[in-house]
């Protein structure tokens, strides 16, 4: 059988599997990610975990797709800008494509997880849906009539930059009040470390000790048994809500699916946005329903990546 090759590039580790078009690994393996060692030497890592990868199989490679954090010229089949890899204006698939024979498509990680979700995960069943990851920002995918939308030259679907209160919290990006300095894994912990060092009795003092410990399950763990915890996060929600609504207004999509550490909350999470959206979705229970769902695709990055050429 025929498979695809899908890789993970983070700022940590390389990931990378084998993939049947029906979206099972077949083969997984890792390494670390170099970043200090440069381009090249990272360019010549994803080589020889492909190469691992397909050795012994059989059958033919079809494909190989890639997923980087950072904003990806899919066209011009460059990465732009990767901060975290200290990449700017780096070719990719010409080199891969030249030595593995076969295309080489590379995309946004973000928006290949969430490709990877609408294929083979929670929102298989739909045709238009919207991802987002929960972790250190937010990252997003928008998929419409089973396509990815990328925008302008691969440059949008950056949903975590959008601005949801004029003049709050400085991002990383420059602007300020983005989604993600309100809603993601970061946000809450700033806010939880705020709410504890105002709260010197709050029983979240009990299970770290120092602020310096907070993460972002920490609220979480307290939800319903201290007020501060509680408090805190009730903000988050109506926070990460929020961005929600403006997205389902603006899209109408299917579903919104939550990826990322912070969707590890479970159905408590889901379920709590879910609520908050169905009240305050434009026309309310006269509109098309959006059902907020909970990511399911094991290594979704690596499963979306290989997605590209299917």
């Amino acid at each position: 059988m025929n498979y695809y090759v899908g890789i993970d590039l983070g700022g940590t580790f390389i990931k990378g599997g084998a993939v049947r078009r029906n979206g099972k690994i077949i083969k997984f393996d890792y390494v670390p990610t170099r970043v200090s060692s440069g381009v090249q030497v990272v360019l010549s890592d994803i080589e020889a975990l492909i190469e691992k990868l397909i050795g012994g199989l059989k059958g033919r490679l079809m494909g190989i797709g890639i997923g980087v954090p950072g904003i990806v010229d899919g066209k011009k089949e460059t990465v732009v800008l990767a901060p975290n890899l200290n990449w700017s204006n780096v070719p990719v698939t010409k080199r891969l494509e030249e030595k593995f024979g076969c295309p080489v498509t590379i995309s946004n990680d973000a928006n290949v997880a969430g490709l990877g979700e609408a294929k083979f995960g929670s929102a298989k069943k739909y045709k238009t849906s919207i991802f987002l990851t929960l972790g250190t920002g937010i990252g997003s995918a928008i998929i419409i009539n089973g396509k990815l939308f990328e925008g302008n030259a691969s440059a949008g679907a950056e949903i975590g930059h959008m601005i949801i209160q004029k003049g709050g919290h400085p991002c990383a990006c420059g602007n300020r009040g983005c989604f993600e300095t309100y809603a993601s894994a970061t946000a809450l912990v700033r806010d939880t470390v705020e709410a504890m060092e105002n709260d010197k009795s709050s029983k979240m003092w009990d299970d770290v000790g120092s602020t310096d410990k907070v993460n972002g399950k920490t609220a979480f763990a307290h939800y319903h048994d201290d007020a501060t915890a509680k408090k805190v996060v009730d903000n988050y929600l109506e926070n990460l809500a929020t961005g929600v609504i403006n997205i389902a207004n603006i899209f109408r999509p299917e579903a919104i699916i939550l990826g990322g550490g912070l969707s590890k909350e479970g159905a408590f999470l889901s379920e709590s946005v879910q609520k908050l959206l169905d009240e305050h979705i434009y026309a309310v229970d006269l509109g098309p329903k959006v059902e907020v769902m909970l990511a399911s695709v094991k290594e979704a990055g690596v499963v979306g990546a290989a997605s590209l050429n299917m």
